[in-house]
């Protein structure tokens, strides 16, 4: 009979009502995107202005390479603020800046943004020589001038990719090597709690070792906080905005890149993603209406650096190409100075969506369980908070639910999509309460998403497999190779999105891990995601993560790792027991979870997704490389030493 599959099926088949509602409209776009695509894109393609119109809505003649909006052109810094500005909303508001930990709150209309970016562009042009082409590095914190930056590169169809601003000087000086910028902008810091990030430093130590022509650099100097001293081609982007000359847009062919976005995840192997430009900023500019609900006057919070791929897509070009109002928060939830900022924002600038990750709960929850700072705060703005980028549990979401009094809907995209692959669509009459606890909603338009076994055969509702899209998606920098090799070589005709997950009987999707997380147990595949979702709903546990251990018989068991909630009501050693006998009681003997214990901290990245391999690798002795997008890399260590009380890890290396 094969593997057989384990997974948290009966946890989702809440949902009682005798005839589920299902949205007429969602379901006409989505039959529509996979029957008539041409019909269904050419439409979506007028969200944006093009300043010569396509040729071809569809050419998949290469089937790995699909080419969209063949022969259109258009401009996304345009699209972006120049239209806006055109038909009459230039004193309308585009950006919030608010940084708690510089105090100061800055707002920049749509007349401002053009006035800079096009003012930009012209330093560019002018001073550092950036054409139609051309890649320019931007290594900057969450600030308007990062936005400024990214959209003057766009402005001269030169490609822009975002550095995230706590990458150090190695990090930094593999994307140069690889991109061979142009141009690099720079800001001289950055903030972090209770510590300056000097950005130029790690630049400067960058630059003394790459091995590409060595590009001239434009630094934002962030003089309330710290200036940097200017080395040999680097320009003051005060003083070089004070003698610039507007540029105006330059048309760019809809196949052509906007960005390239260097993405590792949890294996620190950057792959630098590369987005054509005209499928993108179209269905970027129809998802926050059709997708997230909003409409042009809505405020917008996208909880995101701008190096990561839910800030540029959703804190820039989303929000700025619909023509709402976005808002940066330069900030931690909890830490700078407390944790009563994401509801001082909703109340202060009046936001009425939200796009986080469900760390920043699990966080929120762990200082206020009782949500009393959420009673301080009008949120009446707020309509919808969308959460993505790691597993979702049960207690995070529905406290959340009881602070913001808003659904909390749990969606599923990577970096290599650029927007939602599931999701609950509000725009297409698609209702949240109809959303099952663990789900990440139903496939988004245009994805034909599905589950397959190892075989390559369709699994059945409920069975555990790895899921599969078959779509076009964008292709890797200068890795054509490397990108069918990765994403098209398992299961030919699809995108392997590596990640594991079931579809139910009413079509939603549950995406439970990366598929190298599913524990293999006697020949029994077992989420992690299922074990995670019984620890994090005891009242005394704060963050959890699962993995998989060896075991002489089973090949494979889960383990799980948790942080135990300030003021412990017990000892540990009870609160281990508990967690045991959940899991056995939740999921069966079939799990056969027995290893657990409690760390201090558990080792996440800054976007807040979980180690999960690199702890069971340490658990297997093998040597790790400890991920450059690590929050806390001393966590590892710690992790080690629990792992060897509990007889694994007893030949590993430590972390480099």
């Amino acid at each position: 009979m094969g593997q057989q599959t384990v997974n948290c099926a009966k946890q989702t088949d809440y949902i009682k009502n005798e005839k589920p509602y299902k949205s007429a409209k969602y379901e006409a776009a989505f039959r529509e995107s996979l029957e008539n695509p041409e019909k269904f894109w050419s439409d979506i393609g007028h969200y944006v202005d093009w300043s010569k119109p396509w040729d071809r809505v569809l050419d998949n003649s290469n089937e790995t390479f699909t080419k969209w909006f063949v022969g259109g052109e258009t401009n996304a810094c345009y699209n972006a603020v120049d239209r806006h500005v055109a038909a009459g909303l230039g004193s309308k508001v585009a950006l919030v800046h608010d940084s708690p930990m510089t105090q100061t709150i800055r707002r920049v209309t749509y007349a401002e943004l053009l006035n800079q970016t096009s003012r930009l562009a012209g330093v560019l042009h002018s001073e550092l020589g950036v054409r139609k082409g051309d890649r320019v590095i931007i290594y900057m914190p969450v600030i308007p001038e990062t936005i400024v930056a990214m959209l003057a590169v766009a402005r001269l169809g030169a490609i822009h990719s975002v550095v995230f601003g706590g990458y150090a000087a190695k990090e930094l000086e593999t994307r140069i090597n690889h991109a061979e910028p142009k141009a690099i902008i720079a800001a001289s810091c950055g903030l972090e709690p209770n510590k300056v990030v000097r950005y130029t430093d790690m630049l400067n130590e960058a630059l003394s070792s790459v091995r590409a022509p060595r590009p001239s650099c434009l630094i934002f100097q962030r003089r309330r906080i710290w200036s940097a001293e200017l080395l040999d081609r680097q320009y003051d982007w005060d003083e070089a905005m004070g003698r610039a000359e507007p540029q105006a847009c330059v048309p760019v062919e809809a196949n052509e890149p906007l960005y390239v976005l260097y993405t590792s995840g949890t294996t620190d192997e950057p792959k630098g993603v590369q987005r054509p430009l005209g499928g993108h900023i179209a269905t970027l500019c129809w998802s926050m209406k059709a997708l997230y609900g909003m409409d042009k006057d809505s405020v917008w919070l996208a909880a995101s650096d701008l190096g990561w791929v839910l800030g540029s897509s959703y804190t820039c070009y989303a929000p700025l190409l619909w023509g709402c109002t976005s808002v940066l928060y330069e900030g931690k939830p909890d830490r700078t100075p407390d944790c009563e900022q994401y509801f001082r924002l909703v109340e202060q600038h009046k936001i009425n969506g939200i796009f986080t990750v469900p760390t920043a709960f699990r966080v929120l929850r762990a200082v206020d369980p009782r949500s009393l700072v959420a009673k301080k705060y009008s949120l009446k703005t707020l309509k919808v908070i969308y959460v993505a980028g790691e597993h979702c549990d049960y207690e995070a979401k529905a406290w959340a639910e009881k602070s913001f009094k808003v659904p909390i809907l749990n969606h599923w995209w990577q970096t290599e999509t650029g927007h939602a692959i599931t999701a609950t669509c509000l725009g297409l009459e698609q209702r949240g309460a109809d959303q099952p606890e663990f789900s990440t909603g139903k496939p988004f338009p245009g994805y034909d998403v599905r589950v397959l076994r190892e075989d390559g055969s369709e699994a059945e509702p409920n069975e555990l497999g790895r899921i599969v899209v078959k779509l076009p998606l964008p292709s890797l920098y200068r890795a054509d190779d490397r990108f069918k090799d990765t994403y098209f070589s398992k299961h030919p005709g699809y995108y392997d999105t590596m990640d594991a997950g079931y579809v139910d009987g009413r079509g939603y999707v549950y995406v439970t891990a990366r598929d190298d997380d599913v524990i293999n147990v006697a020949g029994h595949r077992l989420s992690t995601s299922a074990v995670e979702n019984v620890v994090f709903a005891h009242p005394d546990v704060s963050d959890a993560v699962a993995f998989g251990v060896p075991d002489r018989t089973k090949g494979q068991i889960p383990a799980c790792l948790y942080v135990p909630r300030p003021g412990l009501r017990g000892p540990e050693e009870q609160l281990t027991a508990e967690l045991v006998a959940g899991v056995r009681d939740a999921i069966g003997p079939v799990a056969s979870f027995k290893v657990a214990a409690a760390v201090e901290a558990l080792p996440r990245t800054r976007t807040g997704k979980a180690c999960r391999k690199a702890i069971s690798d340490l658990a297997s002795s093998r040597q790790i490389k400890i991920p450059s997008t690590i929050e806390d890399a001393s966590a590892f260590i710690q992790v080690k030493r629990v792992l060897q009380k509990l007889g694994y890890a007893e030949n590993a290396p430590d972390p480099v």
